[in-house]
């Protein structure tokens, strides 16, 4: 095994060995609490590891343990407390599910990488703060493990094309975190669009929060039981803060996605879902605008232009995130369990057989275990998922750079403009360079 980044919390693969064996022996259920009852565990679950066990984990693990399809067999976290609380709940739930079952128990891992080497493991669910998710989806692909990585897929455009070029060459199946592609108002309002119920879209305008600041929280107290130096990964140095990883009494959802370093505010947070839809319907899953420009005397908002002459706008405005289509004929407006058309009974349209339909998946966890069976590509493919993210790193970058920035999206550069396209990237500590 690798050593971890240099530091005070590196540890070496015998402590790393010794720190496994002691947080398994609380986490490994005894066989014979599995013996009082009938039910067994069947033999055909597939069987899935996560990486990241905080909050967003939790949801994920009773999302995909709710399809009946799969074994969680192992986790790996570097903050002790919240890998042992997920690894028990997942114990108690095979405990209470299949009581005469030998199973093993969920075994945990301070180091991901050990959980890669794995070779029973077919899948990662990978649910870590935004500034790792390339290296962990690279170093999974190259490992032969199928990926769910979360939304948004990259921190910047260049880690996003690296983990479609990886995803690719190991012909990996991946889904991007994207399960609003999964629900129904998305999907009819996408396919509303795409028949031209409204007519020829004109605009798009997507509410989401706004960018990332840079990081300036107050310096803190490290907790013992978590490796902050591993925390950070690629990341060059920063003072830990519990804002950034939340502890187990903490109940509101961390913070790292405020900051750069670490995230791309609510352009990326809640854009990788909205501004996803607009893609969608715009049938720009394998494209992008052409020109991005903030806010200035001309535009009230950051304006992103398409090829084929289209606009699309971020208007952070009161209300629930949401996209707003604007045609010719009509307008289409959807958020989270609403959808909105005008005309009005254009909601409750049936889309006939001989029309156009995107791809159909009504629950994102089986869509993605379906196309591990049949090594096919799922509704919101790593393709997809880089260039939505990318569309959301783009307009980062126009509010950052104060000024419009015209992009190529079949070379992903932006045309001559030196200064943007060092932005496409950033700096990344080794080993963590992939």
């Amino acid at each position: 095994m690798k050593k971890n980044p240099g530091g005070e919390n590196a540890i070496s693969r015998r402590k790393f060995i010794e720190k496994t064996a002691i947080l398994s022996a609380f986490t490994l259920v005894p066989n014979f609490v599995f013996g009082c009852k009938s039910r067994t565990m069947p033999d055909n679950l597939t069987n899935i590891g996560f990486i990241g066990t905080g909050k967003q984990a939790m949801d994920l693990k009773k999302y995909f343990l709710d399809t009946g399809e799969v074994k969680i067999v192992a986790a790996a976290d570097v903050y002790g407390g919240k890998l042992k609380r997920f690894a028990d709940e997942v114990n108690q739930y095979y405990a209470d599910k299949f009581p005469q079952s030998k199973y093993p128990g969920c075994t945990t891992y301070s180091d991901f990488r050990e959980l890669l080497a794995r070779k029973d493991i077919s899948a990662v669910i990978i649910a870590v703060p935004d500034h790792w998710h390339s290296v962990i989806a690279i170093l999974a692909a190259r490992a032969g493990k199928d990926i769910y990585c979360e939304k948004p897929l990259s921190l910047t455009i260049n880690e996003g094309r690296a983990m479609v070029t990886e995803a690719r060459k190991h012909e990996r199946v991946f889904q991007t975190g994207s399960m609003q592609r999964s629900w129904p108002e998305f999907r009819q309002a996408v396919e509303l669009v795409r028949n031209g119920y409204i007519g020829e879209i004109k605009t798009v305008k997507v509410n989401v929060g706004g960018p990332p600041v840079p990081y300036n929280l107050p310096a803190e107290p490290v907790p013992s039981d978590l490796n902050w130096d591993f925390w950070l990964g690629p990341n060059v140095p920063q003072v830990y803060n519990h804002n950034l990883a939340p502890g187990l009494k903490d109940e509101f959802w961390a913070h790292w996605r405020d900051y750069k370093e670490f995230g791309g505010g609510f352009m990326t947070d809640w854009g990788a879902h909205m501004f996803d839809i607009a893609q969608w319907g715009l049938d720009m899953d394998s494209s992008g605008p052409v020109l991005i420009t903030p806010p200035d005397k001309d535009h009230q908002f950051l304006t992103y232009q398409y090829a084929n002459g289209i606009t699309m706008t971020h208007e952070p405005i009161k209300g629930d995130s949401g996209v707003h289509f604007i045609g010719t004929k009509g307008e289409i407006h959807v958020v989270r369990g609403k959808l909105e058309t005008t005309p009005a009974e254009l909601k409750d349209r049936v889309i006939g057989d001989n029309e156009k339909h995107v791809y159909k998946s009504e629950n994102h966890y089986k869509d993605f275990l379906q196309a591990m069976r049949k090594r096919t590509k799922p509704v919101a493919d790593v393709e997809i998922g880089h260039r939505t993210a990318t569309v959301c790193n783009l307009g980062n970058l126009a509010y950052e750079l104060k000024r419009p920035l015209h992009w190529d999206p079949i070379k992903e550069e932006f045309i001559n403009d030196d200064e943007a396209n060092k932005l496409r990237g950033r700096e990344m500590r080794k080993p963590w360079v992939v």
